[in-house]
């Protein structure tokens, strides 16, 4: 009888660890399965947020050549805009052209302060800007005058103030 209890209990055991096996190998299977889903579930949470960023990007595309195009379409009418403004003023030039002054020359036997008043009235009348009155100025010089240009870097020859306080330097007080 001894053997037997020692027999049943090892029969139990053995059963037991048998179910304790199928159960461990359940769970393993389970486990996998788990695994595989969610693997899934990445890869098509993935997929979506791909499809999600494709279809945002393809909005913002469309939403920027849309504005590309307004603002296309705003840049030509203000170009059309200028061109006739343009046109008007080319054709204002055409039926009124001011009457150009000659310009004076300067040989540094003469006032410098009298010559300088009567230079800023002819640019004033004909309209030049300092780069025009810079060779304007130099143009006019003679003589001693022109001597003063030697004195002025070549890149300066186009600066008004660089010419004018030259000649002020050399001729203010002569007269």
């Amino acid at each position: 009888m001894v053997n037997t209890r020692s027999q049943t209990k090892m029969a139990d055991n053995a059963d037991l660890l048998a179910l304790l096996a199928e159960m461990k190998k359940s769970m393993e299977k389970g486990q996998e399965e788990m695994k595989e889903e969610m693997r899934k579930g990445q890869e098509g949470m993935k997929e979506e947020m791909r499809k999600g960023q494709e279809e945002m990007k393809n909005q913002i595309q469309s939403h920027v050549e849309s504005k590309v195009g307004e603002i296309k379409d705003h840049v030509n009418s203000c170009i059309e805009k200028i061109e006739d403004v343009q046109s008007v003023r080319d054709w204002r030039d055409l039926t009124y052209s001011r009457p150009t002054v000659k310009s004076l020359t300067f040989d540094g036997q003469t006032s410098w302060t009298v010559f300088k008043t009567q230079f800023d009235v002819v640019s004033s009348a004909n309209g030049w800007n300092n780069r025009v009155k810079a060779s304007q100025l130099v143009a006019s010089l003679r003589g001693t005058a022109a001597e003063v240009l030697q004195g002025i870097p070549s890149d300066k020859l186009t600066d008004l103030m660089t010419i004018k306080n030259a000649l002020e330097a050399r001729f203010r007080d002569s007269h």
